[in-house]
């Protein structure tokens, strides 16, 4: 029985199917705040999350083994939003636009490689 290679490089760290379902997740905080207070959802959070589904589909990086996009409640950063989070490694995000989640994908998600300058300051909270 042949082993499914993946195409998706996990440095820092390394990884597989049988030490761990999904590589990594990336997890978009979508909360949305009735009183009209900060959130994620008013800054473009959703857009942010579509694109990375659709780039990461696209690039063939879904799957066991590989990426796994999620969306989250409220991920208590609201100051920085819109924000998202990469695990295992637990590297929180600040996007603006398409661009910068293409970064985030081919930089982190696929080559394991964190975007310094995309980067949540870490005393950022709600």
């Amino acid at each position: 029985m042949s082993e499914k290679k993946s195409p998706l490089s996990v440095a820092p760290f390394q990884s597989s199917t049988e030490s761990s379902y999904y590589a990594r997740h990336i997890f978009f905080c979508l909360n949305e705040r009735k009183s009209g207070e900060a959130c994620c959802a008013l800054q473009g959070a959703q857009a942010g999350f579509d694109h990375c589904k659709n780039r990461i589909k696209d690039l063939g990086l879904s799957g066991p083994g590989q990426v796994r996009v999620n969306k989250a409640g409220c991920l208590d950063r609201c100051a920085g939003g819109p924000v998202a989070v990469v695990y295992p490694e637990g590297t929180w995000y600040t996007f603006v636009d398409n661009s910068d989640i293409d970064e985030i994908v081919e930089s982190h998600l696929k080559n394991g490689q964190v975007v310094q300058r995309l980067l949540t300051p870490p005393d950022v909270g709600r």
